[in-house]
């Protein structure tokens, strides 16, 4: 691909992401608190969605990622979903997750008998769960507003949450989905730059070859955004690494 192709691939991401966070500010507060209220949910300790095979991967801002650094380092991994692969052959992802226990269901890291270690500093997507407001396909592939993950398939509903209450949640859950959107935005931009200045390129090719090798177990190199720069990581898809700053 050329480098005008190729900062096109990125330009046009970005402007993907900018509208959809312009999209999601102009959305009704009072549709999503009305939404929260008629959802009532309520946690019955089940632990399901602690789990990547309910729920995939916890999504850290940069916050989050540098407390679950210092306090427990083993706990961080880069987020298993790669956006690109230069012609070199490294992955580059927009940020961190926390690691599981690699057990059947990939509990946790801080799942404990079906308890969160860290309950109290639990991250944000944590706290707003199951609430959500952003744009994914279903299961036809229609693309539209989620407000809710796993309906009627964990927890209690149709409980009663006061108007008030729901309006604190509904501002955390955008309040949250803006901070993701501007972490995207920030990537695609930094990535856009960061391949200018070093001649590098988006490689469909390689990304192919790259996903190969790590379902051989082979090592891979990983990029991973994270205040404003990438860190380097190496992966061979089971043992994940930190190498240093890039």
């Amino acid at each position: 691909m050329s480098p005008a192709l190729q900062n096109d691939l990125l330009t046009r991401r970005l402007r993907e992401r900018e509208r959809e966070k312009e999209a999601l500010l102009k959305f009704p507060m009072e549709e999503l608190v009305d939404i929260i209220m008629d959802v009532g949910f309520s946690c019955d300790l089940c632990a399901r969605c602690c789990t990547r095979a309910f729920n995939g991967h916890v999504l850290l801002l940069d916050d989050e990622a540098a407390w679950i650094a210092d306090w427990d380092p083993a706990a961080l991994e880069p987020v298993p979903v790669f956006d690109f692969c230069d012609q070199e052959g490294t992955f580059y992802v927009s940020g961190y997750t926390i690691r599981t226990l690699q057990d059947r269901d990939g509990s946790c890291w801080f799942l404990d008998r079906e308890r969160c270690r860290v309950y109290e500093f639990r991250p944000r997507v944590c706290r707003i769960y199951p609430y959500m407001l952003h744009r994914e396909p279903d299961e036809s592939g229609i693309v539209d507003w989620r407000q809710i993950s796993g309906l009627n398939q964990h927890g209690q509903y149709h409980g009663e949450i006061s108007r008030d209450n729901a309006t604190l949640i509904a501002r955390d859950v955008i309040a949250f989905e803006k901070a993701v959107l501007e972490h995207e935005i920030a990537f695609l931009e930094y990535t856009r730059s960061f391949f200018a200045r070093k001649g590098l390129r988006h490689v469909r090719k390689m990304y192919d070859t790259q996903i190969r090798r790590l379902a051989q177990g082979i090592s891979v190199p990983v990029r991973v955004y994270s205040h404003g720069t990438f860190d380097q990581w190496v992966t061979d898809g089971k043992v994940t690494r930190r190498m240093g700053v890039k």
